[in-house]
C-alpha cells in the first residue's frame, strides 16, 4: 500500500465527512469499505448532484479533530447496484445518523436514491 493509498484509508475511516468538488465543492458524510468510500445521494439524502453522472471526481479529506486538510485525491466514480454491493450498502447505512426510518433505510435507497462507490486512483 502506498503513502498516499495509506493516507486516504486512515482520513475516510477517521472523519465520516468528506468534500467532492462538483459544481463547488460540498460536504458529504460517507463510509470507507473495502478500498473505497461510499456516499448515498438523492431522495431523503444528501444531494450530491450530479455527482452519479461523472467518471472522477476530485475528494478532499479533513481532520476532524481540527478541520486541516489531510489529502486531496482524484477518484473514480461509479453508481454502484444496491443489491449486488449489499455488504457496502450496510456500512454506508451504520454510517447514517439520525435517520427517520433506519429500519428501512435500505429499502427507501433502493427507492429514492443512488449509492456511488469512489474509488480513488492510484
Amino acid at each position: 500500500m502506498s503513502d498516499n493509498t495509506a493516507a486516504i484509508e486512515e482520513g475516510a475511516k477517521k472523519s465520516g465527512v468528506l468534500w467532492v468538488t462538483l459544481d463547488r465543492p460540498r460536504l458529504a458524510w460517507h463510509a470507507w469499505h473495502d478500498g473505497a468510500i461510499y456516499l448515498v445521494s438523492g431522495g431523503g439524502e444528501q444531494q450530491l448532484p450530479g455527482l452519479d453522472a461523472l467518471d472522477r471526481v476530485h475528494v478532499t479529506l479533513r481532520s476532524k479533530d481540527n478541520g486541516a486538510r489531510l489529502t486531496e485525491f482524484e477518484a473514480e466514480v461509479a453508481v454502484v447496484d444496491q443489491a449486488a454491493a449489499a455488504e457496502a450498502v450496510a456500512v454506508l447505512a451504520k454510517e447514517r445518523l439520525n435517520a427517520p426510518d433506519s429500519e428501512h433505510l435500505t429499502e427507501r435507497w433502493a427507492r429514492e436514491s443512488v449509492v456511488v462507490r469512489l474509488t480513488p486512483e492510484r
